[in-house]
């Protein structure tokens, strides 16, 4: 699955909103389809694959929430994405608690719920491929199973040894899609603490207002919608290992109340008097570089270097070239077997000398991308360069890039809004990111984007 080939279902009892949200997200290459009959939705769900499901909350028949349950119950692995009119604090928490990857509160602008779909479908291609990137998944081996033969990453493999061993906060660093999530599990399950929970999340994935409630929890009468007691990660965390992602983007007022965390062991809920101890080993990783934000006084110079206890940076792909071959051989099968690809999925050598020779600027996560897109659009059993060309228009030579964009009758327009989806995919969704790499400035880019 790719962002692009994503198929998604959009579900809501208003045919309006339906057909303009199918309408949107086709815009967007998506593939969508839409029910606005809850029961239909569901059988739709039982009998077709969906890599995502976009639903309301307040419908007639079934609400939003019970809905989630009955998907669930049908396909456990089901991305769920909700959206509402009726939007609350103690609504988008309970949507998250009962699996939602996302909440979204009407009326919201559209590049928010691009925003959303892509962040969900990235996370998830993540997860299903961490297991044969970084770490065995069985955590009764203590061997190392990175797919390594280069020296940065075996240089990294011997320091993550002796990070494991020891409780001390570690800060993974690293590129974009280099596989810091696939790191920090591996660490967890080769850790003392490997029996309890791992609990993981993506600080710039919760609107700021629910940070602390998420990760401290909510005493029941706390505010007004507070109508129980409500655990946090650090509770849910208790005897195992928590996983702050993207931990730059973790609000500056909740950034005091975490570096008391680490001090003392102790959380305090929303609305609580008392404090609650805790053992919990804490990863956080970032892509930005912490230095440069505690200069520009978005992030507390205490808490960074109470973070920076063991210092962990995951190497860029475009360093790892030795490994490319057997990564490339590794992920093929893991998307066959997760396609249901039938026979088996052979790579020219022209592909893998391309593939060494190219610099992955996404890493893991856009080579990954990359083979699936080829696998899903070949006619054949046996990857060709025409293929990679055509499944991600990254221009494998000059030649050939301007032979595609002839074939296909593209105009100057087409490639620029090709290259444009390009970069926002390689970047994660991350327009800020992606408007410094092609040099224009975000209302510019908002614009071409139409």
């Amino acid at each position: 699955m790719t962002i692009t080939s994503a198929r998604l279902l959009v579900i809501d009892d208003d045919p309006g909103v339906v057909d303009y949200l199918i309408d949107m997200l086709r815009q967007a290459d998506y593939s969508a389809v839409g029910c606005t009959d809850t029961a239909k939705a569901l059988e739709a769900i039982e009998t077709e694959s969906f890599d995502l499901v976009i639903s309301d909350i307040i419908m007639p028949g079934m609400r939003g929430l019970e809905l989630m349950a009955a998907i669930h119950h049908k396909r456990p692995e089901q991305l769920v994405l909700l959206m509402t009119a009726f939007g609350s604090i103690d609504l988008a928490m309970q949507s998250m608690r009962a699996g939602a990857c996302d909440f979204l509160t009407k009326p919201f602008r559209i590049e928010e719920l691009y925003a959303a779909v892509a962040g969900a479908l990235e996370d998830r291609q993540m997860r299903r491929t961490a297991v044969k990137i970084g770490f065995t998944g069985d955590k009764n081996s203590k061997a190392c199973a990175f797919i390594t033969h280069s020296p940065c990453m075996r240089q990294l493999i011997s320091l993550a040894k002796r990070a494991a061993a020891v409780n001390s906060t570690i800060l993974l660093t690293g590129e974009s899609g280099t596989g810091k999530s696939s790191v920090a599990r591996w660490l967890h399950d080769n850790s003392q603490h490997h029996s309890g929970p791992f609990i993981a999340l993506n600080c710039a994935s919760l609107p700021h207002s629910l940070v602390e409630s998420e990760l401290f929890g909510v005493c029941k009468g706390a505010f007004t919608d507070a109508a129980k007691d409500r655990p946090g990660l650090f509770l849910q965390a208790d005897s195992g290992t928590l996983f702050l992602d993207e931990i730059a983007e973790l609000p500056l007022e909740i950034q005091p109340k975490l570096l008391r965390i680490l001090e003392t062991g102790k959380i305090r809920a929303l609305g609580d008097t008392k404090e609650t101890k805790v053992n919990v080993r804490l990863i956080a990783a970032t892509h930005q570089p912490l230095e440069q934000r505690v200069n520009d006084k978005q992030f507390r110079s205490d808490l960074y270097h109470r973070l920076n206890v063991i210092s962990l940076e995951v190497p860029p792909l475009r360093e790892r070239k030795e490994d490319l071959d057997e990564l490339t051989k590794t992920l093929i099968d893991s998307i066959c077997l997760r396609l249901g690809k039938q026979g088996p999925v052979n790579i020219s050598v022209e592909v893998l000398r391309w593939i060494r020779a190219y610099h992955w600027p996404g890493n893991v996560r856009e080579l990954a991308n990359t083979l699936e897109r080829a696998i899903v659009l070949a006619e054949h059993d046996t990857l060709l360069l025409e293929d990679l060309a055509q499944a991600s228009k990254i221009p494998v030579n000059d030649k050939n890039f301007l032979d595609l964009a002839m074939t296909q009758g593209w105009t100057l327009e087409d490639i620029e809004h090709a290259y444009i989806r390009h970069v926002l995919e390689v970047t994660g969704g991350n327009k800020i990111q992606a408007s410094r790499i092609l040099g224009l400035d975000r209302s510019t880019l908002y614009r071409k984007l139409g």
